[in-house]
Formats: C-alpha cells, sequence, structure tokens
C-alpha cells in the first residue's frame, strides 16, 4: 500500500525494517514476546518523522517470525511488499489518480474489522498497523474503539501516533503507550547516511541541524531547492512583529504555490513546532494565560484553517496569509515569541 506522506527516492517504512535508536521501546515489546504477553494495542507515540513506523514494522517483522513458522528472510519480505497474510496496514487511502483523502474513514476501519474477523492466512499472531491513527476522523475514532474494546484473538494493533493528547482518553486507555523521542543528531546522521551516503559533510550537517531529531525532517531539507521558501519562513518566524506586511504575503504566495509540494510540507511541520514551542514557552511563565490563552487559540486557527484547506482544496496562498497574519499580531502582542525548532 503506497504511503500517501512518502518521500521520493526513499524507502518506505516496510521496506526499511529497522529503525535506528528507539531502544526502550524495542526492548519492552521484544520482552512482552519472548515471555508470552504481547498487550492487544500498543501505540507508539511521539514527534513525527522520527521512526516510529520503521519501528512498527520492524517489530510486525519479528512478531510474525516468533509465533509463525516460516524462515525469518522470508517472513520480512512478505512484510516489506505489505503481503504477509497475518499482516493488516491501515493508511489514508487514495481517493483518485490525483490524490489521497485527508482522513483515515469510519469505512476503512470496519474493513479492517472485517479482515481481521477473517480465519488467519497462516500460523501465529496477527499484526494490524495504523499509519497514523491520529489522521482517523471522530467516526473512525469511535469504530476503533469498539475494535479495541472486542479485540480479535491473538491480534495486536500497533497504533502510529504524532499527537496523542488529541486522540480519545478511551482509546488511549485501551493502549500501551511507548513515548519515543526525538533522535539524537548522530543518529539522524547515521539514517541519512545510510540512505544517502554519497553526501558532501556540509550539506548532510545543514539537513541534520534543521532536522531536530526527525530524520524525515533531514531528508526532506535535502529535497529543497536551493531558493526554496523555508528558509525564508524559518528566518520569518525570527521576529514576526518586526516584518513588512508584504514580506509575509510573498512568504504565504512562494509556499502556497505547490500546496502538496515538499516546501509546504516542511512549512506546516516547522509551523506546527513553532506553534507548540510558544504554547510551552507561555504555559511555563508564572503571568503567561493571556498569551497562552492567545497562543491556544493561535493553534486551533491553524490547525483548522489548514485542515479545511486540505479537504475542500481552498487557496492554500490565502489560508497561509490568514495565518502569517494571526502570527504577527500574536507576536506584537507578546514578548519573547518561540524560536523555530
Amino acid at each position: 500500500m503506497t504511503d500517501p506522506a512518502a518521500l521520493p527516492d526513499l524507502p518506505l517504512p516496510e521496506q526499511r525494517q529497522i529503525a535506528i535508536g528507539h531502544d526502550a521501546a524495542r526492548t519492552t515489546v521484544l520482552t512482552q514476546l519472548a515471555e508470552h504477553r504481547l498487550p492487544g494495542a500498543i501505540m507508539l507515540q511521539g514527534p513525527q518523522g522520527i521512526g516510529k513506523a520503521t519501528l512498527a514494522f520492524e517489530l510486525a517483522s519479528a512478531i510474525l517470525t516468533a509465533t509463525g513458522d516460516e524462515d525469518p528472510k522470508r517472513v520480512r519480505e512478505q512484510v516489506a511488499a505489505v503481503s504477509h497474510p497475518n499482516l493488516a496496514l491501515l493508511r489514508r487511502r487514495s481517493k483518485d489518480a490525483k490524490g489521497y483523502y485527508s482522513v483515515i474513514r469510519v469505512e476503512d476501519i470496519r474493513e479492517l474489522r472485517e479482515t481481521l474477523q477473517h480465519t488467519r492466512g497462516r500460523a501465529g499472531h496477527r499484526i494490524a498497523i495504523l499509519d497514523s491513527i491520529d489522521e482517523c476522523n471522530p467516526s473512525a475514532a469511535n469504530a476503533l474503539l469498539k475494535t479495541l474494546e472486542e479485540p480479535p484473538t491473538d491480534t495486536t494493533f500497533l497504533l502510529i501516533s504524532h499527537r496523542p493528547g488529541q486522540l480519545l482518553p478511551t482509546i488511549r486507555s485501551r493502549c500501551q503507550n511507548l513515548a519515543m523521542r526525538g533522535l539524537s543528531d548522530d543518529l539522524v546522521r547515521a539514517v541519512v547516511s545510510s540512505s544517502q551516503p554519497d553526501l558532501d559533510a556540509e550539506t548532510l550537517d545543514r539537513a541534520v541541524q534543521l532536522a531536530g531529531g526527525r530524520p524525515r525532517r533531514a531528508f526532506e531539507t535535502l529535497a529543497l531547492g536551493e531558493n526554496s521558501p523555508v528558509g525564508a519562513l524559518l528566518a520569518w518566524l525570527q521576529g514576526p512583529e518586526r516584518m513588512p506586511v508584504a514580506a509575509q504575503i510573498q512568504l504565504a504566495d512562494a509556499l502556497g504555490a505547490d500546496a502538496q509540494g515538499p516546501d509546504m510540507s516542511f512549512a506546516r511541520e516547522i509551523l506546527n513546532d513553532w506553534l507548540a514551542q510558544e504554547m510551552r514557552e507561555a504555559a511555563m511563565q508564572p503571568a503567561g494565560r493571556s498569551r497562552l490563552a492567545s497562543a491556544t487559540e493561535l493553534w486551533e486557527k491553524a490547525g483548522a484553517l489548514l485542515g479545511e484547506a486540505d479537504s475542500v482544496n481552498l487557496d492554500m496562498k490565502q489560508t497561509l496569509a490568514v495565518i502569517f497574519d494571526a502570527i504577527r499580531k500574536h507576536c506584537a502582542l507578546f514578548a519573547n515569541p518561540a524560536e523555530p525548532a
């Protein structure tokens, strides 16, 4: 199944199956596997792009091998092709030749549930991977909850979440939650070098610096052109209130020119990180209630606007212009805004 978030010329998580780092989460699951006490649902949670999906497929291969009767190499090959009969994978489905649905729908969850109710194709445990659960719409989330409340026997759900705080508390309570953190710069460098060993040192160092512990972000940096507006966005976020309005309009036009392109994808992550950091800093200030309320409102507004732009194909340039204007006004009201991550 194609990953709607896949980056060009990079292997998919199911093709990698070897996650660098994340030893604590890996050890926890492998210990449970060895002791025959795998839980019905495991949530791998943490920032997007740190290797959660890759670890999920690594664990899937280990579980299918340990509980089945096939050669490990054969299992890895089937997992890489998502063809193992005891493996189910759910991502956002393709809508047409031009793109994907913006959410995982209730019918997708129902189809997954029906698949898991069938007689298993091979001996051993079954694995269902949701990449990611954050993309379930409310109806899909409720349908998933019913499945987690009455899970099929000998089945483990591996749920990937970038924003666990926004999920239904009842879903989180049904899972073993494994928190995963960003990688060290050395580990990010190892991930990038393993896929692109011919990178020059300067380019690699810049990618690692901008990655912020997320290998995916490093790869996105490498995919950007020399004149990418992402650099201008990072500069603008250093002090939006000090920049002329014309600068943010030009920035919105440049980033929004290709709503599905790598520049826009990277920009959205940077904006999310900046907004999250601004809320954290406001929450830590003794007298930061007003700033926190403003930052929270800004987070919700940006998320709603971008979500609406995705779902009904609104003009991304105009959407960004509105978000940038709201950020500038927020920064003009409060001192010490967050630095871009």
